[in-house]
């Protein structure tokens, strides 16, 4: 998950109820998890009777999951895959799993990854400027002290949506070489003009475009629907829990699409083509967290789910 400001509270996953409703998980399912992190779906999944394909890119979360019993079990009902989840029709196949029954995605950074600070990913821990959810790779750190003012200010822009980016992007080569997550943050806040009482840590933003670009996470949430939509069996259940406006509108736009929703074709003009055929039915509305659980877990409060029904039809060509 992200979005949210890092605090020491223990892992509770978000819109638990809401997603476990939407994937309707009964004995003997064969469900994916496709962002496993401390295994917060993944034991409400088990804990219904299901079999459930753990994936994660972390190496942290997939040695946490092998303690499991159930991953010990014969035959496994939990099955670590340490792989990037855009990989789990590659990830099945291993395993000799063609489809399954439903797959759920929680997008971003982990709450463990926040809250350790020598992760790097928290501007208000400081540490080793890293933010590397696979923990290889180039880090942030390499980022900001080897790329171009041009190349920061876009990453900034596009995937921060942060207005003022060149500004920030200026900032930060003239600081460089910078070496951890508070000397960033201090960059930011000084080129915006960061407050104390402001509501919102002017950083923020930059530090989530950096995250994004150095673990590519948004070609991974496009590949990731991509290849739910190749495994799941007709009528299996994809949830997707997202906590930014980047995020949700992939989601928003790829289940719109595959639904074949807002598709206007008119059976009175001739040669006009026939609608295609929906890839997926039933789709959601935007499902938000109520205040309740925003109360009692406020990393839950920008987090949307958006969920939808596979139909027979065949997927579509991997872009």
């Amino acid at each position: 998950m992200s979005g949210a400001e890092p605090n020491t509270a223990p892992h509770i996953p978000v819109l638990l109820d809401e997603v476990m409703l939407a994937l309707d998980p009964k004995p003997g399912d064969v469900i994916i998890d496709a962002t496993f992190g401390a295994g917060g779906y993944t034991r409400a999944l088990l804990n219904a009777g299901a079999t459930v394909h753990a994936f994660d890119r972390d190496p942290d979360a997939i040695a946490a999951g092998r303690s499991w019993d159930e991953a010990s079990e014969e035959p496994p009902r939990l099955v670590l895959h340490p792989r990037c989840f855009s990989e789990m029709v590659e990830g099945l196949a291993s395993v000799g799993v063609a489809q399954v029954d439903g797959v759920a995605m929680d997008l971003g950074v982990s709450s463990m990854q926040l809250d350790q600070a020598g992760r790097g990913f928290a501007f208000s821990l400081d540490g080793p400027l890293d933010m590397r959810m696979s923990q290889d790779g180039p880090s942030a750190a390499d980022f900001v002290n080897e790329a171009d003012e041009a190349a920061i200010a876009d990453v900034l822009y596009h995937y921060g949506e942060e207005r003022q980016s060149r500004r920030v992007a200026r900032a930060i080569v003239a600081a460089r070489p910078l070496e951890t997550t508070g000397e960033l943050a201090r960059v930011v806040r000084k080129a915006l003009g960061h407050k104390p009482h402001d509501k919102k840590d002017p950083a923020t933003r930059s530090f989530q475009a950096i995250r994004i670009h150095v673990n590519g996470e948004l070609d991974e949430v496009h590949a990731g629907l991509s290849a739910a939509e190749r495994v799941l069996r007709p009528e299996g259940r994809l949830a997707v829990v997202s906590f930014h406006s980047l995020e949700d509108r992939i989601v928003k736009r790829f289940l719109r699409d595959a639904g074949n929703k807002g598709q206007a074709v008119s059976r009175h003009l001739p040669g006009e083509p026939a609608a295609k055929p929906a890839i997926f039915t039933n789709l959601s509305k935007a499902i938000k967290p109520s205040a309740a659980e925003i109360e009692r877990n406020p990393r839950a409060r920008s987090s949307i789910l958006r969920s939808a029904a596979r139909t027979a039809e065949p997927a579509r060509e991997a872009a």
